[in-house]
């Protein structure tokens, strides 16, 4: 009996040093998106200034007539031909909905999303965040002057303009209000993803879908037949793009199922990336390896080769596509996709009294804080949901207030939804509603005392 217990010590303390370890690295992962997602959200600001300037200035003819300007792709027979605009709003931001994607799928196999306990909080208060708003935007906008399709504009959270006010806040923030935030925000874009996808289609090409589907059951089979480079699964995810371009369906979506499709596991272990290393390197430094040449041993060459495709099947496919394009995404993709629709000209009068632009300011200003609030602290008094013992209320008030930033999912749906009558009154109310709710949200948390909320729930799976 005495002779067991210290083998039942040293195994619960690796045990603890392992989740401590994943805790870290958790953190830390954490703190690198937020780092990249805060300065993207500088330049998103920066990018959406300069279009607003540029679209009431003496060049706006010119800027429209770009936007407006056909481009398109021609191979043999093949052809594709569209607006600028639409390539930006139907090709370029399919990128962002890949990164969207693969987000998701690692918080939820990997992440903060990977058990119940953590999921419950963030899922409820991203589906009070949307559903408060859209009822607020159904409410304004059922009379004859009210345009209810547009009821997905005030769903969404622009997490990178979001997180940008964070960052700028500094120590004041406590890592479990990021954590919360960037959680619920996550949430938020699946919902989203799934309204573009439900009421936001007007025709269906049975053939092209019926093609797309084709394509997405190569992608499984790559995935199960455990296929990791990424190359093959990139080239049928643009051939899926096309098909669902074709069907009908919005475009976006293609990078929202190819994102699901990578694989998250490497091809081998740590340790066994570790042994092939160790190995190589006593290899390369053996007595023969120690030559003087320039040129390096056949044997040294070898040894390089092995360490390579070692160095390749270790990575995770989906960190290492996810970490390639998120530069893309938040230093190209989103500012160039602001570029392209926040220039809002002021000339022609635009009412911003008008339903539609009444709605999505109640639904972001309003909607959001009620619904991100309202929902999880009714169901936490009713027993049903645990609030995390690392937040406190005044942080989630907080974050549900950041939450009515919802500038490139608001514009995104605005742009699908809405007729020319209305678009201008819309993106100004998505552009003073992001303002507001970030400068009355920064507001709110700096008036609250530093240092409430330091540490995040450990609630690692076994």
């Amino acid at each position: 009996m005495s002779s067991r217990t210290p083998d039942k010590k040293e195994s619960f303390k690796q045990k603890l040093d392992s989740r401590r370890k994943r805790r870290a690295a958790r953190i830390r992962a954490i703190e690198r998106f937020i780092k990249r997602e805060s300065f993207g959200g500088i330049l998103l600001l920066v990018a959406a200034v300069a279009a607003m300037i540029i679209a009431n200035s003496p060049w706006s003819e010119q800027y429209f007539n770009l936007l407006h300007m056909d481009a398109g792709v021609k191979l043999g027979r093949f052809s594709l031909e569209m607006s600028l605009e639409h390539w930006i709003n139907h090709g370029l931001i399919a990128l962002f909905f890949l990164l969207i994607g693969l987000e998701v799928k690692r918080e939820v196999l990997a992440g903060e999303l990977s058990s119940p306990s953590r999921l419950a909080f963030p899922a409820v208060a991203a589906v009070g965040g949307m559903v408060v708003p859209a009822l607020l935007y159904f409410l304004v906008n059922m009379s004859d002057g009210g345009v209810p399709r547009g009821f997905g504009i005030p769903m969404g959270t622009d997490t990178a303009f979001a997180i940008g006010i964070l960052a700028l806040l500094g120590k004041r923030v406590p890592l479990s209000l990021k954590v919360f935030l960037v959680s619920t925000a996550v949430i938020d874009d699946v919902g989203v993803v799934i309204i573009i996808a439900a009421a936001y289609t007007s025709s269906i090409d049975w053939a092209a879908l019926g093609w797309a589907g084709l394509v997405i059951a190569g992608l499984i089979a790559l995935n199960i037949g455990g296929v990791k480079k990424l190359v093959p699964y990139l080239l049928l995810g643009l051939i899926l793009w096309y098909f669902v371009l074709q069907s009908g369906l919005h475009a976006t979506l293609a990078g929202i199922i190819l994102a699901l499709t990578i694989p998250l596991r490497q091809k081998i272990s740590c340790s066994e990336f570790i042994d092939t290393c160790k190995t190589g390197l006593e290899v390369f430094g053996s007595a023969e390896g120690r030559r003087t040449n320039v040129l390096l041993t056949y044997e040294q060459q070898d040894t390089l080769d092995k360490m390579g495709k070692a160095y390749e099947q270790v990575q995770n496919p989906l960190l290492r596509l996810e970490h390639s394009l998120h530069p893309i995404s938040a230093y190209f993709v989103m500012p160039v996709f602001a570029l392209a629709n926040a220039g809002i000209p002021f000339g022609g009068g635009i009412d911003i009294w008008q339903p539609v632009a009444l709605g999505i300011m109640l639904g972001l200003v309003i909607g959001k804080p009620l619904g991100i609030v309202g929902l999880t602290f009714v169901l936490t008094k009713l027993k049903l949901l645990r609030k995390p013992s690392s937040c406190q209320w005044q942080h989630i008030i907080g974050a549900g207030l950041l939450g009515g930033m919802g500038f490139t999912m608001s514009m995104y749906i605005a742009v699908m939804s809405l007729d020319a009558e209305v678009i201008n009154a819309a993106k100004l109310a998505i552009v003073l509603s992001s303002l507001v709710a970030g400068l009355v949200g920064a507001l709110f948390i700096m008036s609250q005392p530093v240092g409430e909320c330091e540490t995040i729930d450990v609630d690692l799976p076994h």
